[in-house]
C-alpha cells in the first residue's frame, strides 16, 4: 500500500485544522458531533479500541481501524507516537476513505460508501442553507397560500320553453309579486286602528255621565 497519500491528507488535514489528535480532542470532537470518521491506529491497545467505539457511538461516526502503526502516523503529524485521531472534515474523510478502498476494497469499500452518502447529504444541507441566506439577504419570502374561495351559485332560473318565469306569472294572474304580509299586520295601504285590540267600557257607577233622574 502507498501509504504516503493517505499520511499526506491526514498532514493537510492537521494543518487545516480538521484533524483531533489524541483521546482527549477525539473524544471532545465525537461528543460536539464534529468528528466523521475515527481512525484507529494498527497497533492501538485493546482499551483504546473499545474507547474508539464508544466515542463512535456518542458522535454517531464511523470509526476504523487503518494499516498504520502509532510511530507511523506520529511521524505523519508531527509525534512521537499517535493511536487515536478524527477527521471533522467531510470531504477529507471521504477522501481518506476513498484512497483507503483503493488500495484495500474488502476491508474499506463499504466504509467508503458510507462516507460519501454522508458527504452527499451535506453537500445537500449546505446547498439549501445557503439558498436560504440568499433569500433572506434579498427578502425574499415564500408567497403566502391565498384560501379559495367557493364559488357562488346562481340561482336556477325555472323557465319554460316560453321564457316565462314563475314571477311573470303570478304578476300576470294577478296574484302578489311579493311574499304575502303576515297574519294581524295591516297592509302598507290600510288605515291605522289604535283601539282595535280595546274591550269596550260598560257604561255604570263609574261612568262620567249623571244618570237622570
Amino acid at each position: 500500500m502507498d501509504s504516503r497519500r493517505v499520511l499526506s491528507l491526514l498532514g493537510l488535514a492537521l494543518r487545516g485544522g480538521n484533524l483531533a489528535v489524541g483521546e482527549e480532542p477525539v473524544e471532545a470532537a465525537a461528543r460536539a458531533r464534529d468528528a466523521r470518521v475515527i481512525l484507529l491506529a494498527a497497533d492501538a491497545a485493546a482499551g483504546t479500541c473499545r474507547r474508539a467505539e464508544h466515542f463512535a457511538q456518542a458522535g454517531q461516526c464511523l470509526w476504523l481501524r487503518v494499516p498504520f502503526t502509532k510511530e507511523e502516523l506520529g511521524t505523519a503529524l508531527g509525534r512521537t507516537s499517535v493511536a487515536l485521531a478524527a477527521v471533522t472534515d467531510t470531504g477529507l474523510a471521504g477522501a481518506v476513505l476513498h484512497r483507503l478502498a483503493e488500495e484495500d476494497p474488502g476491508r474499506y469499500a463499504e466504509a467508503a460508501a458510507q462516507m460519501e452518502v454522508k458527504a452527499r447529504r451535506a453537500r445537500e444541507r449546505q446547498a439549501e442553507r445557503l439558498a436560504h441566506e440568499k433569500n433572506v439577504r434579498r427578502g425574499r419570502r415564500k408567497p403566502a397560500k391565498t384560501p379559495e374561495r367557493p364559488a357562488k351559485r346562481a340561482a336556477p332560473a325555472q323557465q319554460r320553453a316560453d321564457g316565462e318565469t314563475p314571477a311573470r306569472r303570478r304578476t300576470a294572474r294577478g296574484g302578489p309579486s311579493r311574499p304575502a304580509a303576515k297574519r294581524g299586520r295591516p297592509g302598507p295601504g290600510a288605515r291605522a286602528k289604535p283601539y282595535a285590540h280595546s274591550h269596550p267600557v260598560k257604561k255604570g257607577k263609574g261612568s262620567f255621565r249623571k244618570r237622570e233622574d
